[in-house]
């Protein structure tokens, strides 16, 4: 059973982001009889989707918490209180088969090891002028992205992170596996389209 509670001293960004939303599915809360607790989603869309609007960070204990009792969460972060954060390059498809062989390197250039060559303790940098990688293509979807402060709990959360940082396109905050370490990375979303998706239902 769930409940609709009000809220107050919300910042704006929080407050236009749950208008966005059906005046049904804001602050709904669910009682948690096993552990005696109430949990408030900021959104529960009919389909069962919650969704969290962060402005501020949190610890990784509050974190591990809602993920835990939420069984399909979403974040959506105040990217435009994050220091140091900008948006760098396109990137090439990630997913892209001719990748296969190679790692991003963890720096604000665009460039890439062969595997290979990182296993034999060699590794050689690759730009994407060097023939094996110039035909791959970049996309206009993916972006590397420094974040010189960033807040380290969010590279733990297990249910998707989307960074609001103003505008008409939103960017989940994926990483890709490799050797040397996990490559963070932006996927772009049009924020109309993510809105849809959520509401459409």
């Amino acid at each position: 059973m769930s409940i609709i509670l009000p809220v107050y001293g919300e910042t704006p960004w929080h407050r236009d982001w749950k208008n966005a939303f059906p005046q049904a599915c804001r602050e709904v809360s669910f009682a948690d009889e096993e552990h005696g607790e109430m949990h408030r989603a900021d959104i529960h869309t009919p389909c069962g989707t919650t969704i969290e609007f962060q402005n501020s960070p949190i610890c990784l204990t509050e974190l591990s918490s809602r993920e835990a009792y939420y069984t399909n969460l979403i974040w959506v972060l105040n990217g435009k209180k994050f220091k140091g954060f900008r948006v760098l390059k396109h990137l090439p498809d990630l997913n892209d088969p001719r990748l296969a062989k190679y790692e991003f390197c963890h720096t604000d250039h665009l460039s890439m090891i062969r595997k290979s060559d990182l296993l034999q303790g060699r590794p050689k940098i690759l730009n994407f002028h060097h023939p094996e990688l110039r035909q791959i293509p970049v996309s206009s979807r993916y972006y590397s992205f420094c974040w010189k402060n960033p807040h380290r709990v969010w590279y733990q959360a297990k249910c998707p992170i989307i960074i609001d940082l103003g505008g008409h396109f939103l960017y989940q905050l994926k990483q890709r596996t490799q050797l040397t370490g996990d490559y963070a990375y932006l996927d772009m979303i049009p924020r109309k389209d993510f809105i849809d998706r959520y509401t459409n239902i």
